[in-house]
C-alpha cells in the first residue's frame, strides 16, 4: 500500500485529520506522520484567544489517527471496519504546538486482540517530545 492510499484509508474527512503525510510505514507495526499546524484551524480561536495552541487532546488523536494507519495496513489482517479511539493511557503532555510549528507523529503497535489494537505513540517537536501515551482502538469486522 502506498503512503497516500494509506492515508486515505482514515475514516475522518480533512477537517479532522491531524496527519498532513507519511515520512515512514512499517505495515501492520508502525508509522510516523507530519502535521503542519497552520494557524487557521478553526480550534485556535478559542485555545486561546491571544495565544493559540494545539489542544493537547488533539495531539493524542493525531497519534491514534497514525496508530490507526499502522494497524490498517497489516498485510496479514484485514482493516477494521468503523476503527475508532476507544481508550487512552499514561498520557503525558510535555510542551505545546503553535502555529507555524510542523510536528512529527510516531506511533508503534503492541498488540491485536481481536478488534482491539493497542499502540503506543508520540508526538514531536523536533527533538523534542510534546505528548506520548497509550491508545487502544477498536473496530468491527471489515464489510464483504
Amino acid at each position: 500500500m502506498d503512503f497516500d492510499s494509506a492515508l486515505r484509508a482514515l475514516p475522518h474527512g480533512p477537517e479532522f485529520r491531524f496527519v498532513d503525510s507519511l515520512v515512514s510505514l512499517e505495515p501492520g507495526k508502525s508509522a510516523t506522520g507530519s502535521y503542519r499546524l497552520r494557524g487557521d484551524e478553526p480550534f485556535l480561536k478559542g485555545h486561546f484567544p491571544g495565544l493559540p495552541l494545539m489542544p493537547a487532546v488533539l495531539m493524542v488523536e493525531a497519534i491514534a489517527q497514525i496508530a490507526g494507519v499502522a494497524a490498517q495496513t497489516d498485510p496479514e489482517i484485514p482493516p477494521l471496519a468503523d476503527l475508532r479511539l476507544t481508550a487512552i493511557r499514561s498520557v503525558k503532555v510535555f510542551g505545546a504546538a503553535f502555529p507555524g510549528d510542523g510536528l512529527q507523529i510516531e506511533a508503534e503497535v503492541q498488540g491485536r486482540m481481536g478488534p482491539l489494537i493497542q499502540a503506543t505513540g508520540r508526538v514531536r517537536l523536533g527533538e523534542k517530545i510534546l505528548a506520548e501515551g497509550q491508545v487502544t482502538l477498536s473496530g468491527g469486522a471489515a464489510p464483504p
